[in-house]
């Protein structure tokens, strides 16, 4: 077994996280708070986070400031980083209230960081390969998942909300060759270019593999071939929502690498995203294993295909 349990690949950022707003501010408005957190962000980082504190062995293959290098060793999370010491890193700040968020972002590396990630990951090894980033060419990104595929290593995408992709005419062979597929109910609505959950949940029944939707408040969904399992979602005491779907990323691909059954993995992914709200910024409030619930805390019940 690599060494490497889960290796995510994406964008990282600073992030300055302005909270404890009570509604997102109007064009030329000012809002003022007192709330105010510097973390380290992106899809790639946090949901390597997540599933560190749960026990999994992760790396993380991006481009890293300083900060982000530091607090990811102390997660215990291996870090390789493709940022070069000339090359600014990326910042994000994220305007929150307790149910929404709004962003602005400096990209800093990220605008050069694609084809390093390509380049990078040949030489990687892990046994299951997250991706969370906006492909610019699916095309070129489905050569390196099937690559994957040939060395043993399963993967999984978040693209996130990206109108782009419904261009690109690689992307439905990119969303194929993957063996999971993160959705929020929006995305899911997008990519499935449907205007009801019903629709578009037709639609994704026909993906090959699995594709995992992210309801917020309303818990997780698995979806694959026959197999329809939904999840509630913990109730918490929300201070901010942002990066609680890449925890929930990170808390499912725990369940997926220990061989959880399908409601087990959205047991363990809900629990991570709920539980990542109850302090500002993505990172601060992930569980450990110890806070996940008792039916699921380090099981290794051979993973069914069925739920349970």
């Amino acid at each position: 077994m690599p060494a490497v349990e889960l290796l995510t690949v994406g964008e990282a950022f600073d992030d300055l996280v302005f909270s404890g707003l009570r509604r997102l501010p109007r064009p030329g408005e000012e809002i003022k708070t007192s709330e105010f957190l510097k973390t380290v962000g992106g899809g790639a980082v946090i949901t390597a986070v997540a599933a560190s504190r749960l026990g999994l062995r992760t790396q993380v293959l991006s481009g890293l400031g300083s900060d982000a290098v530091a607090r990811l060793r102390r997660e215990k999370v291996g870090v390789s980083n493709l940022k070069r010491p000339d090359e600014p890193h990326a910042i994000t700040a994220a305007l929150s209230t307790s149910g929404n968020r709004s962003f602005v972002t400096f990209n800093g590396v990220n605008d050069v960081l694609e084809p390093r990630l390509e380049r990078a990951l040949r030489r990687q090894r892990a046994k299951h390969v997250h991706f969370a980033f906006y492909p610019r060419d699916c095309g070129r990104w489905t050569d390196v998942v099937e690559a994957c595929r040939s060395r043993a290593m399963t993967t999984s995408w978040d693209f996130g909300w990206n109108e782009g992709l419904l261009g690109d005419r690689g992307f439905a062979g990119l969303v194929r060759a993957l063996d999971y597929v993160f959705l929020n109910e929006q995305e899911t609505l997008l990519y499935a270019r449907r205007r009801s959950l019903r629709q578009a949940v037709s639609v994704w029944r026909a993906h090959p593999r699995t594709v995992v939707l992210k309801l917020g408040s309303r818990g997780s969904r698995w979806i694959s071939g026959e197999i329809d399992v939904s999840e509630a979602a913990p109730r918490v005491r929300t201070v901010d929502t942002t990066g609680a779907g890449d925890a929930f990323n990170g808390g499912f691909l725990y369940g997926l690498m220990r061989g959880l059954a399908p409601r087990g993995c959205l047991q363990a992914g809900n629990c991570a995203g709920a539980m990542s709200t109850r302090a500002a910024g993505g990172v601060d409030a992930l569980p450990h294993a110890r806070d996940l619930p008792a039916a699921i805390r380090g099981r290794r019940a051979a993973r069914a295909r069925g739920a349970r």
